[in-house]
């Protein structure tokens, strides 16, 4: 590990074989560039690291990441720019070499969800929620959950997810295998570092391997995902509905879309 290096919005560990990179926007982690690019350093950072084999994605805080803070983001114009320097920044997450297994604590909710995905293997509780609610925000679905998502959960299930945006408990995530392991909320993260360490007692190079094998053309695929689902957002993004759906969300209630 680049023992110099230090991150505004994240930190970063190395405990046996296993690194830590836990995310520190409490209490909601919501995204942006800068967050991603700070991942993406760190697990590339590991990936040079012989001693690290495999890596932790957690939080600190009450959600794991609830996606975008779109109360604070432009809904349009700078917005087609930074989903396009967002998902370049995500693809490299996708590209790293070493097993990931993703600690999540509370909500994984939008491009949140597409954050926890990245992971080889996900760890919850029964407080965590998963959703992929960008529907019923009013837009597209990103961050390649239209190529992670169904390959989880099957296509029928994930369209189903898409198109309610339905948050899904911690026990539904690894009955419809989105997750792995459901421990209790106090247990997530040491759960996570206990897979991670039982990766860790295989032989390196044969994990990577297999794991380069098993998921051939997935960051390809992912990086053609992205750009489809950019191209839908943009537009998505610049509907009444779009504005509708921030805002009942933001209120709690249900959105009134008026579009046919």
């Amino acid at each position: 590990m680049d023992a110099h290096v230090t991150y505004k919005d994240i930190g970063v560990s190395l405990s046996g074989h296993v690194g830590v990179v836990e995310i520190r926007r409490p209490p909601h982690n919501y995204f942006d560039n800068a967050l991603i690019n700070q991942i993406g350093e760190a697990f590339e950072a590991f990936d040079r690291d012989p001693k690290c084999r495999a890596v932790v994605l957690c939080a600190d805080g009450k959600s794991f990441c609830a996606g975008a803070d779109f109360a604070n983001r432009p809904a349009t114009g700078a917005a087609n720019e930074s989903g396009k320097h967002l998902y370049k920044e995500a693809i490299r997450l996708f590209r790293t070499k070493k097993p990931i297994v993703t600690a999540v604590q509370g909500a994984a909710i939008g491009g949140g969800l597409g954050l926890a995905l990245v992971g080889d293997f996900r760890v919850t509780c029964p407080e965590g929620r998963f959703s992929a609610n960008f529907n019923r925000l009013g837009f597209h679905p990103g961050f390649g959950l239209t190529c992670t998502l169904p390959r989880l959960v099957g296509q029928q299930k994930a369209n189903l997810l898409f198109y309610t945006g339905r948050r899904v408990t911690g026990e539904e995530a690894v009955a419809i295998g989105l997750a792995d392991v459901l421990v209790p909320l106090a247990e997530v993260r040491q759960a996570a570092i206990a897979l991670a360490t039982e990766i860790a007692q295989s032989a390196p190079l044969a994990v990577m391997s297999t794991r380069e094998t098993v998921r051939r053309g997935l960051a390809d695929a992912i990086e053609a995902a992205t750009e489809r689902e950019l191209v839908e957002q943009e537009w998505t993004r610049k509907t009444a509905d779009f504005k509708e759906g921030v805002k009942a969300w933001a209120e709690k209630r249900l959105p009134d879309f008026k579009s046919a």
